[in-house]
């Protein structure tokens, strides 16, 4: 049988710290919160991997991204107990349940029906999940403090920038194997960005570039 305490542990000290992932309130949901409950059954004893890990079958489905990663944006995100959290393409509400331990509201945003209803039951009321179109967000509890993009994105996600508050965050992958962490901030009416790191996911299709004419 798995120790799956151990295993988490394992995983924070060695895919997390070692990343300079030092914000103690980042490791304590990492700690606290089982990856493996928000995998198929037959997918939990690899729950801990220094990987992103596929909710389905497939090229396209919905991945839970690498934990070093993860943590790495919710370090930099900054995020404060009465912070409000947009979590796009949640999938089955791993990244909302750690959301949920470091700010005041968090609302998952995910397309798929079937992922949406189990992250309701996983999650339970620490977050609200809505299903609607990625690329769209969520208005109707805009604005956010933070933003997270979870997955690969080809295009900026300017539809998604009005619904960040003044000062807040969004966070997502630009480009794929490999492409850049990236943090885009919002200040009055104006965005910048800044590239963090190298990093790698599955590019989502709602933030894909269209395909181009060849004539």
């Amino acid at each position: 049988m798995i120790d799956f305490a151990a295993a988490r542990r394992n995983m924070v000290d060695g895919q997390v710290r070692t990343q300079d992932v030092t914000d103690l309130r980042v490791i304590d949901a990492l700690l606290a919160v089982p990856r493996e409950q928000f995998l198929p059954a037959a997918k939990a004893g690899v729950a801990y991997l220094d990987d992103d890990i596929a909710l389905g079958e497939g090229a396209t489905s919905r991945r839970l991204l690498k934990p070093m990663v993860l943590a790495k944006f919710m370090q930099l995100a900054a995020p404060r107990p009465g912070d409000r959290v947009l979590d796009i393409a949640g999938g089955t509400g791993y990244a909302s349940a750690l959301w949920a331990r470091l700010v005041g509201s968090v609302t998952m945003l995910e397309e798929d029906s079937a992922l949406a209803k189990q992250a309701q039951k996983n999650l339970g009321g620490a977050a609200k999940v809505v299903t609607g179109a990625l690329a769209v967000g969520w208005q109707a509890n805009a604005p956010y403090n933070i933003i997270l993009i979870n997955g690969a994105c080809e295009i900026e996600p300017k539809s998604i920038f009005g619904q960040l508050a003044d000062g807040g965050r969004l966070l997502c992958i630009m480009g794929a194997t490999p492409g850049k962490a990236t943090l885009y901030l919002r200040s009055g009416n104006d965005v910048s960005s800044r590239q963090l790191f190298d990093a790698s996911a599955p590019l989502l299709p709602e933030f894909a570039k269209a395909p181009a004419f060849v004539f």
